[in-house]
């Protein structure tokens, strides 16, 4: 009788703690509203609201590749299973047509739908939270004054308890800051519209910041560098691994034009991001780029030397002046090739990363490659196996996949020599089991095609 009493109070502690839980996540509904007419918005509101949807990089998570835009359904791998994007057109159906600018604002500032549902991560309201109200209002505005597309995403890919949505809020009593982004009075007002630009709507952080196992981002390691779809986002702050340090002008002219020639082209994720911040003026791009480049920091003197000698030998490189010098390390010559990993080199990477044809649409000198110095060679990985899409209808760096010519243990060798030819860093371990999971999607990477949404590197005084 005592363990059925025993029973008893648990099961009666237990439902009134699953209660508690319902009770502290419960949500109201919103009232459905008719979709506003597109006259009843300003014009120039509706502009404002497409600068700040690029600020965001919206139609690149909400539109599958060849699909209609904002419409929805991508897939988004993350470390808790794959969420599918929503559709975010007026449609009132299968969108947010009947969406108030009260639900709109709500979705953006505590991830709550319409309807009352929380709303997973993987839509950064973390940082959304820091958007103001003027600025929800304009990019209300311009979501909903696209085509309506009638389109249903599929069901999420997540494992009991992720799929219990009411758990979300636990998670976002812990990690949910409140408000918007305070001013920093020590720092001029270019320093400051950086910060909520790169915070807020662009949530940068998303990406460039590691994350605890609850999958919030570690605040204390900010910018140190994370993943997003299976691409390791390089760390922007002090830590960063690029082998020519970053400055407020190569960050600048790296967002404007999707490419740098000390340090390459964008590509996977941040292909979408540069293309996309292409509709913003150049005074918030100039913005952001103040921002990072502040959070970076000054190369220590050490950094610096060995940055100033690489570029020299770069510059060398490219007047012939070490010609010579050059030809006994080359793997095109004498008995280097003999090395599998070199021999791999020679014959599908040199003639386009030792070649004259400048950036974008040049190969990129290794030895400035981050890629080839990071620390997780994932990334590398990546562009091997799958190339670089060419952007559609527009002159664009392309580079050819080569899963289908090399295998697992070739990609390893070449990306070993590479690693050891160009980096003064330790040997990656582990690069065939890496190639090999990624190659068989065991590891998911998000390759898409450019159709459209990533934008063609600006060609600045290079050849069409």
């Amino acid at each position: 009788m005592r363990a059925l009493r025993v029973i008893a109070a648990i099961v009666v502690v237990a439902g009134l703690v699953l209660f508690g839980l319902v009770a502290f996540a419960w949500r109201s509904e919103i009232p459905a509203e008719e979709v506003a007419e597109a006259a009843q918005f300003d014009p120039a509101l509706i502009e404002k609201g497409a600068q700040l949807a690029a600020v965001g990089n919206c139609i690149a998570c909400h539109t599958v590749p060849g699909s209609k835009a904002f419409a929805g359904g991508l897939a988004v791998p993350t470390p808790f299973g794959t969420i599918y994007s929503t559709n975010i057109t007026p449609d009132s159906e299968t969108g947010i047509g009947r969406w108030s600018e009260a639900a709109f604002q709500r979705a953006m500032r505590e991830g709550v739908d319409r309807e009352g549902n929380h709303l997973y991560p993987a839509f950064p309201y973390d940082h959304f939270i820091r958007v103001t109200n003027e600025d929800n209002r304009a990019l209300y505005a311009y979501l909903m004054t696209r085509e309506p597309v009638s389109a249903v995403a599929p069901p999420n890919e997540l494992q009991f308890p992720l799929n219990f949505r009411p758990l979300l809020a636990g998670w976002k009593f812990l990690y949910l800051d409140e408000g918007p982004l305070a001013a920093n009075a020590e720092q001029s007002e270019e320093w400051n519209r950086g910060a909520y630009l790169a915070e807020g709507l662009g949530h940068c952080g998303a990406c460039h910041t590691p994350r605890n196992d609850l999958g919030a981002e570690d605040n204390d390691r900010h910018f140190a560098g994370g993943e997003a779809e299976g691409w390791q986002a390089y760390a922007i702050d002090g830590s960063s691994p690029a082998p020519i340090p970053w400055d407020r002008e190569s960050l600048a002219f790296y967002l404007r034009n999707g490419w740098h020639e000390l340090h390459g082209v964008s590509r996977g994720p941040m292909a979408e991001v540069t293309g996309n911040l292409g509709l913003l003026p150049d005074s918030d791009i100039d913005a952001i780029a103040t921002y990072v480049s502040s959070v970076m920091g000054e190369p220590t003197p050490e950094r610096r030397q060995r940055a100033d000698e690489l570029r020299e030998e770069i510059e060398g490189r490219s007047r012939g002046l070490v010609a010579a010098a050059d030809s006994q390390d080359s793997p095109t010559a004498g008995n280097a090739v003999a090395e599998p990993g070199a021999a791999i080199y020679a014959a599908a990477c040199a003639s386009c990363h030792e070649g004259s044809r400048p950036q974008p649409f040049g190969g990129l000198d290794f030895s400035l490659s981050t890629a080839v110095n990071a620390p997780n060679p994932q990334n590398i990985v990546n562009v091997t196996l799958f190339g670089l899409p060419p952007a559609d209808g527009e002159a664009s760096s392309v580079m050819p996949s080569f899963a289908g010519v090399l295998g697992d243990e070739q990609v390893a060798e070449l990306l070993a020599y590479m690693r050891e030819r160009f980096s003064n860093e330790p040997a990656w371990t582990g690069l065939a089991e890496q190639v090999r999971r990624t190659r068989t999607g065991e590891y998911k990477v998000s390759v898409r095609p450019a159709d459209g949404i990533e934008r063609a590197p600006i060609n600045v005084g290079a050849e069409e």
